[in-house]
Parts: C-alpha cells; sequence; structure tokens
C-alpha cells in the first residue's frame, strides 16, 4: 500500500516510478479520490458540529417554554441525522473505491533498480564457481530422477493431475536432508527464528503481503474461504500485522520449511516436464522485519545467507539484480539467485530476494516506536528464498549425474542421509 501523503506531495515522482513498471500514470485518480473523501471528512464534521449545538439549543428552548422553536430544532436535528448518515455512507464508499485502487497498485522501485521492460534487462552482479564438466552428454532432472525409480510424475498424475511428482526413497529422503540443511545453515549461523507457520490463511494474511487482490487467480482457495500459502513468506510476515514493536525488538528473522502451492495460472505451457514449476513444492523461507535505515544492508545480508547454501552444495550460479519491469508486485528491489543446470544448458532461478520497504507493512499496519518518541513509524520488510528444496534437488541431480545415471550425494547433506554417498 502506498503513503497518500508521499503522493500528495510528489505525485510526479509516483507516476514516473509507475512508468518505469510499464504502467500508466494513476496519481491524478488517486489524488481526486483522496480529494473527494477529504471533503466528505469535512463536511461530515462540519455536520456533526452543527447537530451538537442544535442539540444544545433544543433544551434552551424548552427551558424558556418555546416550544415551537423547540419543534424546529428538533425537525433540523433529524435531518442533519440523516445527512451525516448518509454522508458516511458515501464517505465510505470512496474509502472502499480508494482502498481497491492503491490495493492493485505495485511498489515503486528504488532508483539503483535498472529500468527494463523484462528479464533482457536484468543486470548480472556476480557469479560464482564454474560447470561441471562431464564427459558425456548431461542428462535433465527427470531422465535421472524417473529411471532411479525415486521420482514418479505418473503416479502423482493419478493422484492429482498435472504439475505434481512423488518422490520415493533416497529422492524423498533428499528432499527431507536439504531442508534440515538450510534450517540449521540460518538458524545456527544466521540468527534467524525456525517458525512452524499454518499452511492456510484469511484473506487478510494474503492481503499484507499483496498476493490480493491482484494474484488471486495463481492462489488455491479451500471450500471455507482460507488460502492454500503459496510461500511462508505470507505467514512469516504477517506474524507483526497490526502491532506496534519497539526498536528494541528489530531486526526479526524468521525462517520456516513449509509446502507452497500455486496454481500457476499464467504458466501454460512453460516447464510441463519435470519439477521445475510444480503446484505444490517445498521451499525454506526468510523473512526480515526491520528499521527503514537498516533495509538496504539486510537485502545484501539476506542475499548472503541464500548464497552461502549454494556455496556449500558446491552449486554454479550467478546474482542478478532484476529490472523494474521484471520485479515482484510487491519489491522495490530484488536479487535473483539462479543456479545452473547442465541438462539444461542454462541458468534457472532458485532463489528471489526482495525488499519491500513499508509496502506490506502498510497493509499489514505494522509499526514501530524508534527509541523514546512518541511518533510510529512503518518498519520494512524482506523476503528470500533460502532455498526452493525442489530446485536444489533439481540442481543437484544434474550437476552431480555420473555417465550410470547415478547421483553422488554433495558432502555437506551426507550426515543428514545417513551417511550415503551415491544414489543409485
Amino acid at each position: 500500500m502506498h503513503d497518500l501523503k508521499f503522493i500528495r506531495d510528489h505525485p510526479e515522482q509516483f507516476d514516473a516510478g509507475l512508468a518505469s513498471r510499464g504502467l500508466a500514470p494513476m496519481s491524478r485518480e488517486v489524488l481526486r479520490l483522496d480529494a473527494q473523501r477529504r471533503a466528505f471528512i469535512t463536511e461530515l464534521q462540519e455536520l456533526q458540529k452543527a447537530r451538537n449545538d442544535a442539540s444544545k439549543q433544543i433544551g434552551a428552548a424548552k427551558a424558556k417554554g418555546d416550544d415551537a422553536a423547540a419543534q424546529v430544532l428538533i425537525d433540523a436535528v433529524a435531518d442533519l441525522k440523516q445527512r451525516l448518515q448518509d454522508g458516511e455512507a458515501r464517505e465510505r464508499e470512496i474509502q472502499v473505491e480508494l482502498d481497491t485502487l492503491l490495493g492493485g497498485i505495485p511498489n515503486l522501485p528504488l532508483m539503483d533498480v535498472p529500468r527494463g521492460v523484462d528479464e533482457k534487462s536484468n543486470i548480472e552482479v556476480r557469479r560464482h564457481g564454474a560447470p561441471p564438466q562431464f564427459s558425456f552428454a548431461p542428462r535433465e532432472h527427470f531422465n535421472l530422477g524417473e529411471p532411479l525409480g525415486l521420482m514418479d510424475f505418473e503416479a502423482a498424475a493419478k493422484l492429482s493431475g498435472a504439475r505434481f511428482v512423488v518422490l520415493k526413497g533416497a529422492l524423498a529422503k533428499l528432499e527431507r536432508a536439504l531442508a534440515a540443511f538450510m534450517l540449521d545453515l540460518h538458524t545456527s549461523e544466521f540468527g534467524y527464528t525456525e517458525v512452524s507457520p499454518p499452511l492456510m490463511v484469511r484473506d487478510d494474511a494474503m492481503f499484507g503481503t499483496a498476493q490480493l487482490p491482484k494474484f488471486a487467480d495463481d492462489q488455491f482457495r479451500t471450500t471455507n474461504d482460507m488460502w492454500l500459502i503459496p510461500t511462508a513468506e505470507v505467514p512469516l510476515t504477517n506474524l507483526v500485522r497490526e502491532s506496534i514493536l519497539s526498536e528494541a525488538d528489530l531486526p526479526l528473522r524468521f525462517t520456516a520449511f513449509t509446502p507452497c502451492f500455486r496454481a500457476e495460472a499464467g504458466a501454460a505451457g512453460r516447464d510441463t516436464r519435470g519439477m521445475i514449476r510444480l503446484h505444490q513444492f517445498a521451499k525454506v523461507e526468510m523473512v526480515s522485519i526491520v528499521a527503514p535505515e537498516n533495509a538496504d544492508a539486510e537485502h545484501e545480508r539476506m542475499t548472503a545467507c541464500a548464497e552461502e547454501v549454494l556455496k556449500r552444495l558446491g552449486l554454479h550460479y550467478r546474482v542478478m539484480l532484476l529490472c523494474t519491469g521484471d520485479m515482484g508486485f510487491a519489491a522495490r528491489k530484488t536479487y535473483d539467485l539462479e543456479v545452473w543446470l547442465p541438462g539444461q544448458n542454462a541458468f534457472r532461478e532458485i532463489s528471489s530476494c526482495s525488499q519491500c520497504g513499508d509496502f506490506q507493512a502498510r497493509r499489514m499496519q505494522a509499526r514501530y516506536r524508534p527509541g523514546d518518541d512518541k511518533n510510529l513509524l512503518y518498519v520494512h520488510t524482506l523476503n528470500g528464498s533460502g532455498l526452493a528444496v525442489g530446485r536444489t534437488m533439481v540442481a543437484i541431480l544434474e550437476n552431480y549425474q555420473q555417465a550410470d545415471g547415478s547421483v553422488i550425494v554433495p558432502e555437506v547433506l551426507r550426515p543428514y542421509m545417513g551417511g550415503r554417498e551415491v544414489i543409485k
């Protein structure tokens, strides 16, 4: 949600930020509704004052025995009451219209975010390691997992349809091992607090992190109007909704391993084979709640935490700074980590680390009190995958494959795999 005062004071800057995302100017419509709402509030205050004054005069008229004057005032109060009710109803309608408009406007990018229409304008910041060399043509992950008998898309389709998978044996254990490794790293070395959150949330929680209203079609809704979480970002960030924190409480850092559910409504024809794009997948998420002046540094820190997972797994990756046209709705700046997949001969996204400024905090009403100051400020929120477990498994299968179709288990995971060194 955007700050109305900022839009009033800087309408050109607001529209320029939207233009960098390829959107039309919206400040004029926002300010039109805002002016209407404020005019109604002023009018309602005047009507309320007139009603209070008239009510006092009724008593004075009756005390003087002037029943006729008292009746005129009583009729005037009744008229003012009706006008107040009508005005309040109209003011609520305008407020809903304004909130709906603001709720559908994405966050504004920071000035150092590259301007561009799509991923072609993303900028590579750095890369780590080098692609593995093979004496054979490397296979894609599904051409490894299926022959091993440990990755079953056909059985999943019978149970649930397309874009699901059944993992068995060593691959099921590998998924669990990856999650445990990531959680241990984030909690023991990086200071995140592990959370086991609900997997179903209400409308307010989805609105708070900006999945609603714009992206409702990408979500799964239950029959009792709950939402299956598309990412643990939703419950973790909403832990501070409608809260007033102390500055001493900050930063807050949360991590969680959860299944995630996405309808992938806009993904028709993309990644139809394999585990890259599923309706249900596992992910370890990181969320930070910080004071505004620490958001930039926290963004770099969070990205480094996600990178460390890839480094310890010995995977080749690059860090991309997303352009304005490729960023998520709630983000003001995003780094994507893209891991090298030999089977595809391409880099693929495995983590997005975004800072959202006060955009989500305003939607959640999450604030803090700086020091002994009486004024409250909105916190800044950040989120990032640390990492997407399924895609990490894909990367391990493709990068650690051998000519006979077996897969070496990275050393750092072997303690979580009962000492197992090879999946075959």
